[in-house]
């Protein structure tokens, strides 16, 4: 079965304080903007979407020239939010493949973790797969402005990306009106019904949100 992937960058990135969208920045780690190593752990899949913020779209195209990157992929408009970008993504899929929903700002991620959700997916075809990490701190949950309460961490979990599903029942699932506590596409899915299979994720799969995180 096919292989798809959407890579959300239609961002700007506001906790970065940076005139430039962090996708387009480089870590210390690396010679290529992030969103260039990002495309690059999917050399593998056929078929990549890749949303951008409108007013990006040819700044995107200027990069890939200037570091001569030419990996096939094809740029659709970012919505308002994350759940209007991956709507945006889909319809470029077609229904009868594996899809991957990753952020464009997790370059780290490694190829195998790539091919071992994309596989789970393979075999479980009514879930979505989605790897996670463990927490290490302590936590507490807010009550109000002057309280809070200690909470067993064993019972949480980091949620990371790619996430990956048929691509057939995910469409279902984002024809569903927007809410605001949709913060993945894991949490689209469950609310349609549909159940989520976790796997053991990466502690090297960050997500580039400050500017210590390119250190």
């Amino acid at each position: 079965m096919d292989r798809a992937a959407i890579i959300l960058a239609g961002g700007v990135g506001k906790r970065m304080c940076s005139k430039t969208p962090k996708q387009f920045l480089k870590t210390s780690k690396d010679d290529f903007p992030i969103l260039i190593s990002t495309l690059k752990k999917f050399s593998s899949i056929q078929k990549i979407t890749l949303v951008l913020p409108k007013d990006y779209v040819e700044y995107w195209k200027l990069l890939c020239k200037k570091h001569k990157f030419i990996q096939p992929h094809k740029i659709v408009e970012g919505g308002k939010n994350r759940f209007y970008s991956v709507r945006n993504g889909l319809k470029t899929v077609n229904n009868n493949c594996i899809v991957a929903i990753h952020d464009g700002v997790r370059p780290f991620v490694s190829k195998e973790l790539i091919d071992k959700i994309y596989t789970q997916a393979k075999k479980t075809p009514e879930f979505g797969i989605v790897p996670y990490i463990s927490l290490k701190d302590s936590i507490r949950e807010i009550i109000d402005s002057n309280s809070s309460i200690s909470r067993e961490r064993n019972k949480f979990i980091l949620i990371q990306t790619p996430q990956c599903f048929y691509a057939k029942n995910l469409k279902l699932a984002y024809s569903q009106k927007f809410r605001k506590e949709f913060t993945d596409d894991a949490s689209v899915f469950e609310a349609f019904g549909k159940k989520i299979k976790i796997i053991e994720g990466e502690e090297c799969n960050i997500k580039i949100t400050t500017k210590n995180d390119l250190n």
